[in-house]
């Protein structure tokens, strides 16, 4: 995991820019650092040192030096590659150097091969190329103006440049010269599995296999456990697969997540971490985990706030955690779904919707929230295997007698204590206290005029927060509209 940034076209200093904008990531990436320049890219790159700590630095260079790859993320299927593309001199073990070599043979659709979650920016002396993967687990931003292009992996990178900011579409590659190209859609949803049966095994056998690839390390990994189904489920898999495993939970004295989590950590033997939250420390660190999530929608700054103090504790202790994210979206975990009851098609429609635009709200929570602390956060069930899945999975099975994820509690019951399993959904910042300690934070606050938002906001909360965001930002109102926003049943704003 780590940060990527460049600058591509006419720039009087690219390499002085491209070092500016590899300072404002250095937290991504605090294990090394490199920077390289192909015709009219420059290319630099911050690392943390995941898959092959000793010789995977980055840029990474083809065997005859036209081509260069700076990525951020992991390649699962990385392996096979290099099989299929044996014919290339591979010059590390690192799993983004297949995707240069597979750049090499199959140019901007290369992206269509490649199984993970990534950032890529190939340079090949002419002509720069983004890819980004198929959900936007992995964020990357893009700015042009004057014959100018750059690109980056957060927006703060790209505060300075005084042109509008946008981000890459998930599952596309952008290409200087091409445009912009999809490489991945998501499939759509089509009830082929009614049968519960079938339909547990498929749900059970794929997300096995998504904890599976996501085991891929040369350093210590964890899971957090909030002591719902979701983290719990991956939790349980990783135990299975590794023998032992380091969990982490966070919240508010006596809240309901720590006591669950408790519960899982026992029945499952792992090596259990907790951290109480206490007000005060909310407070003194919430206006820079508003600037670090790069948002100030109400909903995602509520849930960030536990997921910031759960990053912090687990940094301590590994370097790449599993995470639950994307189990509500596939299966109908959210409580506004029960108004979807007795219309399936309609929540078909709803949840297909939800997982295309989670790169703006709770994948950019995980992303910056993880890498603000050196730490990769993983998302086994977003799993573009299990996506499809998913997607045949006859809605009605998902919520069913008013339960939401039926057919994940009952694929994963044998995992778990039976109160885990048939726990009722609590949102992270519900489960974990947050939303009550956040408004009583919020309430005290000055409410002081700032600086105006591009879209209305939603309330006095959000109101603060956007003062919180815009004091990151030298031009908030072009940082805030690259920002998405959480919305039930409506797509988030979003500029990509």
């Amino acid at each position: 995991m780590c940060g990527i940034c460049g600058v591509h076209g006419r720039h009087p200093d690219p390499v002085g820019e491209t070092r500016k904008m590899m300072a404002a990531l250095r937290h991504r990436g605090p294990d090394a650092e490199g920077l390289l320049q192909r015709g009219p890219t420059t290319l630099g790159h911050v690392r943390l040192s995941i898959v092959d700590p000793e010789g995977g630095a980055q840029p990474h260079r083809s065997e005859d030096g036209t081509v260069a790859l700076a990525g951020n993320g992991e390649i699962y299927n990385h392996a096979g590659l290099r099989a299929l593309l044996d014919d290339h001199a591979f010059a590390s073990d690192a799993d983004t150097e297949a995707a240069l070599h597979l750049f090499e043979r199959d140019g901007p659709a290369f992206a269509r091969a490649l199984d993970g979650m990534y950032a890529l920016a190939v340079a090949d002396g002419r002509d720069l190329a983004l890819a980004r993967d198929p959900l936007g687990i992995k964020p990357l931003y893009v700015a042009e103006k004057d014959g100018t292009t750059w690109f980056a992996s957060e927006l703060k990178a790209l505060a300075h440049v005084g042109a509008p900011l946008r981000a890459v579409r998930p599952g596309t590659v952008w290409h200087s010269r091409h445009g912009v190209r999809r490489s991945w859609s998501l499939p759509e949803a089509r009830s082929e599995i009614t049968d519960a049966g079938e339909a547990r095994r498929a749900v059970r056998t794929a997300l096995e296999a998504a904890v599976d690839k996501r085991l891929m390390a040369d350093v210590p990994l964890g899971a957090f456990l909030s002591g719902g189904l979701d983290s719990s489920a991956i939790a349980a898999l990783a135990v299975r697969r590794t023998g032992s495993l380091k969990t982490f939970s966070v919240g508010t004295e006596g809240s309901p997540d720590l006591i669950a989590a408790r519960v899982v950590a026992a029945h499952l033997g792992t090596d259990h971490y907790e951290h109480v939250i206490d007000p005060a420390e909310v407070r003194a660190v919430l206006p820079g985990i508003v600037a670090g999530l790069e948002s100030f929608d109400a909903d995602l700054v509520r849930s960030v706030v536990p997921t910031w103090f759960t990053a912090r504790l687990a940094a301590e202790h590994v370097k790449v955690i599993l995470t639950g994210e994307g189990a509500d979206e596939l299966f109908g975990g959210y409580a506004y779904h029960a108004a979807y009851d007795g219309d399936p098609d309609a929540l078909a429609r709803e949840l297909t919707r939800s997982l295309g635009t989670m790169h703006d709200v709770n994948l950019q929570r995980v992303d910056r929230m993880t890498m603000a602390h050196g730490l990769e956060g993983r998302v086994p069930f977003l799993d573009v295997d299990l996506i499809d899945v998913a997607q045949r999975i006859d809605p009605r099975l998902k919520r069913r007698g008013g339960t939401e994820k039926w057919i994940l509690r009952e694929a994963v019951a044998d995992l778990l204590p039976e109160s885990i399993v048939w726990r009722d959904k609590a949102q992270f910042d519900e489960g974990s206290g947050s939303v009550d300690l956040l408004a009583e934070l919020v309430r005290d606050l000055p409410n002081e005029p700032g600086p105006a938002a591009p879209f209305p906001l939603r309330s006095a909360e959000e109101e603060a927060y956007y003062r919180m965001f815009a004091g990151a930002f030298p031009d908030p109102e072009a940082a805030a509209a690259a920002v998405g926003r959480w919305h039930a049943g409506r797509t988030p704003n979003a500029a990509d």
